[in-house]
């Protein structure tokens, strides 16, 4: 069964990620990425650039793809850090989706979310209906069918 997910991740390791064809969420822990299979969806929301206190926020869904890979795997990244990645395929052409005027609309942001859907983001990944990614897949211009073979392409 095919699931949709929200990946909280500053923008320019956003940009990394679909440079490299990976993802990474929550400081590089293996436990998020082994809830997401090969053939589940992704979208990020980026609530800043960067990580820096200066950072400008951005408060957008900033990147749309799919899992291509079957487990997380390890990188060497300096000599202290090992961060998991699972592949992704990631939708070309699609551009930044501001969050404000779609997270009214979003099932995941129900009842008391609605006004404090920030504190759901904190979670750094979760779960969504299919209805929700696709409003934000929309709102994103993301062409699903370009990857083909998945029923959210549909």
């Amino acid at each position: 069964m095919t699931r949709f997910w929200v990946c909280v991740v500053h923008r320019s390791h956003v940009k990394r990620g679909v440079a490299g064809g990976f993802a990474q969420v929550c400081h590089g822990k293996e436990t998020k990425l082994r809830r997401m299979q090969e053939g589940d969806w992704l979208v990020y929301y980026s609530p800043k650039e960067d990580m820096s206190k200066a950072s400008k926020a951005v408060q957008c869904f900033t990147a749309i793809g799919r899992v291509v890979s079957a487990k997380p795997y390890q990188v060497q990244m300096t000599d202290d850090f090992n961060p998991f990645r699972v592949e992704v395929q990631y939708v070309p052409g699609c551009h930044d989706a501001a969050a404000v005027p779609l997270v009214g609309q979003m099932q995941v942001f129900s009842g008391k979310h609605k006004t404090r859907w920030g504190l759901v983001m904190r979670r750094g990944h979760f779960e969504i209906p299919e209805g929700d990614f696709r409003l934000v897949a929309e709102a994103m211009n993301a062409d699903l069918g370009r990857l083909g073979g998945d029923r959210a392409a549909t």
